[in-house]
């Protein structure tokens, strides 16, 4: 009954997000080599026996359990880092991953202040000697390039002023943009583009909220079979709440690939400072459940620690 306990305690710090290094070291440190022969029997999602009967690590499982014991690490990393410097490396990281997350980048440009971005924008020249816009205009092709050179080169008016005709002129503008969306996809729209990349925040919640006088839906259900790029800016920019939520929960999902669960770290690490109070309530009413005890069940060790404390803080 003991091993078995043991097993299941073993399996569960090995599996999810994050390591439990404690369970491994009271459980793996004192044991002996019976007990970690059964362990690896009985662990055959971690072990695989070759044709000679031979017991070892499954490869793939290895490298997977890398990543896990070093997200600790790297969360820590990031929240030591300026937020600056921690923008513009994962500006660059984004740039430089196979598939390239273009998630990450609209997410900086578009939930970041005007200050906060050129911040970024002054820490990548500091940290790589190019500028954003030129690396990301290197490294995108397709119809995104336009749309994201211009998002992460915006520097938006920041104040509370809204022209309520300019705004339901506007929504008219996308809302036929997003109807002929089969002949021309929005995002090579010139005066989408103009939109999205240099009305204040404000303005651009004016027109979504105007989108459904004039086109009888909310745009959210328009642009559900739109391009990602589109919607995801869309979201970031009129909803950045809902959006982080989002993020968060397929990143907890036992499904996740690696990429995905890196979203995690981002969102908490980068928000814990800012509006974090804002994402857990729309977590809430969006999925029922509270945010801080999902991460609870799903984290493991000294990273789901980190995530508690950034959480948790006054």
């Amino acid at each position: 009954m003991a091993h078995l306990q043991e097993l299941e305690a073993l399996t569960k710090a090995l599996s999810g997000l994050g390591i439990d290094e404690q369970s491994l070291i009271s459980i793996l440190g004192k044991s002996d080599p019976a007990r970690r022969t059964t362990f690896r029997q009985r662990s055959t999602h971690f072990f695989i026996e070759d044709e000679r009967s031979f017991e070892r690590w499954d490869d793939h499982r290895i490298n997977l359990l890398r990543l896990e014991f070093v997200r600790f690490e790297n969360a820590l990393v990031l929240w030591a880092m300026h937020p600056w410097e921690r923008d513009a490396r994962l500006v660059h990281e984004a740039l430089t991953l196979v598939p390239q997350s273009y998630r990450v980048i609209l997410e900086i440009a578009c939930t970041r202040s005007s200050e906060e971005l050129l911040g970024a924008r002054r820490a990548y020249h500091s940290l790589y000697d190019h500028s954003i816009e030129e690396d990301v205009a290197i490294h995108v092709t397709g119809s995104e390039r336009k749309l994201l050179v211009a998002l992460v080169s915006a520097y938006r008016y920041e104040g509370p002023k809204v022209s309520e005709d300019a705004a339901k002129s506007e929504a008219k503008l996308i809302a036929k943009a997003i109807k002929n969306g089969d002949k021309k996809n929005p995002i090579d729209d010139d005066e989408v583009i103009r939109i999205l990349t240099t009305r204040s925040k404000p303005h651009l919640k004016a027109i979504y909220k105007h989108y459904k006088e004039v086109s009888g839906k909310n745009i959210n259900e328009d642009i559900e079979a739109a391009d990602f790029i589109l919607k995801e800016t869309v979201e970031c920019l009129c909803n950045p709440h809902a959006y982080f939520s989002k993020v968060v929960d397929e990143a907890i999902r036992n499904d996740a690939d690696h990429n995905t669960k890196k979203a995690l770290t981002r969102v908490i690490v980068t928000r814990a400072d800012v509006d974090l109070k804002g994402i857990k309530e729309e977590y809430n009413s969006l999925y029922g459940v509270p945010l801080t005890p999902k991460i609870d069940d799903n984290v493991n060790g000294n990273y789901k620690d980190l995530l508690l404390a950034l959480m948790t803080r006054d």
